[in-house]
C-alpha cells in the first residue's frame, strides 16, 4: 500500500522497534517525525539517511516524553512542519527491574510517565487533528507484558497492561470517527537493550552469547525466534492501510507463542 501523503509520528524512533517502524512507513511513502534521545550528529545522519533513501520528509523533534507540553510541542510541530498528523505511534519506553518491596518509588513514576501517561498526552493532542481530517491511526507498541506478567517487572507490566486498555477506550471512543486505535504486543526483540541483556548475562555467567540467546527464547516463548523491528514495521503498516479500517481497540500479538498458552 502507499502512505504517500500520510504524516507519521513515532516516539522513540531513534533506535530499535521504533526505527524499525518509522523506516517501514517511511518506505511507504509516509513522512515521518523522528523523536528519540541520542547524539545530535548521529541522530541528523539518521533523519538525512531515511529522507534519501525513500524521498520523503523526516524531521526530528527532541521532546521528552515525560514532560506533556513537550509532546504536545512535537504534536503541533509535525503538523505545521509536515503538513498534518496522520499516523501516531507511542514506541517510547524505558525499563527497570526490581522485587516490588524494593521498587524505588522514582523509577515507578519514571516508567509509567513514559511508558504510559507519554501515549495519552500524544493521543490527546493528536485525536483532534486526526478528527479534523476524517482518517487516522493509533498504534501503540504494547508488549507481551501488556497481557501477561513476569516477576520484577511491576511498573512496566503495570504500564503496558494500561497502555492495552487505554487502546480499548480509543477504540469505542473513535468508531465511527475514521481514526482506530490499536496495540502491538511484540514478544522478544533483538533491540539495543536486549542485545545488551544477553552480553551481560553471557559476560556473568560465563557462557556463550549462543546460549544465552537461546535461554531467553525459552524462557516465554514456544517459537525460539525473535520478531525483528522490521515485522513490528509491517505489521503497523498493516494497520494503516484500508484492509484493516474495521480492526479497532484490539491487541495483536507478535510473540512467537509467548502468550497462547
Amino acid at each position: 500500500m502507499s502512505l504517500k501523503g500520510r504524516v507519521a509520528i513515532v516516539t522513540g524512533s531513534t533506535s530499535g522497534i521504533g526505527l524499525g517502524i518509522a523506516q517501514t512507513l517511511a518506505a511507504e511513502g509516509a513522512a515521518i517525525m523522528l523523536n528519540g534521545f541520542g547524539p545530535a550528529d548521529e541522530i541528523e545522519k539518521l533523519r538525512k539517511d531515511i529522507a534519501g533513501k525513500h524521498g520523503v520528509e523526516v524531521r526530528y523533534s527532541a521532546a521528552d516524553m515525560s514532560k506533556p507540553a513537550e509532546i504536545a510541542g512535537m504534536v503541533k510541530a509535525a503538523h505545521d512542519e509536515l503538513g498534518g498528523v496522520h499516523i501516531l505511534v507511542n514506541n517510547a519506553g524505558i525499563q527497570f527491574t526490581a522485587n516490588i518491596e524494593d521498587f524505588p518509588a522514582a523509577k515507578w513514576d519514571a516508567i509509567i510517565a513514559i511508558n504510559l501517561s507519554a501515549a495519552f498526552h500524544a493521543m490527546q493532542a493528536a485525536i483532534p487533528i486526526m478528527k479534523e481530517g476524517g482518517w487516522g491511526r493509533i498504534v501503540n507498541i504494547a508488549s507481551a507484558h501488556g497481557l501477561v506478567a513476569s516477576p520484577q517487572k511491576a511498573a512496566y507490566v503495570a504500564a503496558k497492561h494500561g497502555l492495552v486498555g487505554l487502546t480499548k477506550v480509543a477504540g469505542i471512543e473513535l468508531a465511527n470517527s475514521g481514526v482506530t486505535a490499536n496495540a502491538i504486543c511484540p514478544g522478544w526483540v533483538p533491540t539495543p537493550l536486549v542485545e545488551k541483556q544477553i552480553d551481560d548475562r553471557a559476560a556473568k555467567d560465563g557462557r556463550t552469547v549462543d546460549d544465552v540467546r537461546h535461554e531467553l527464547l525459552a524462557e516465554k516463548q514456544p517459537m525460539l525466534q525473535f520478531s525483528t523491528p522490521e515485522e513490528i514495521g509491517a505489521l503497523t503498516v498493516f494497520l494503516c492501510s484500508d484492509s484493516a479500517k474495521t480492526i479497532t481497540g484490539v491487541p495483536l500479538s507478535i510473540d512467537g507463542g509467548w502468550t497462547a498458552g
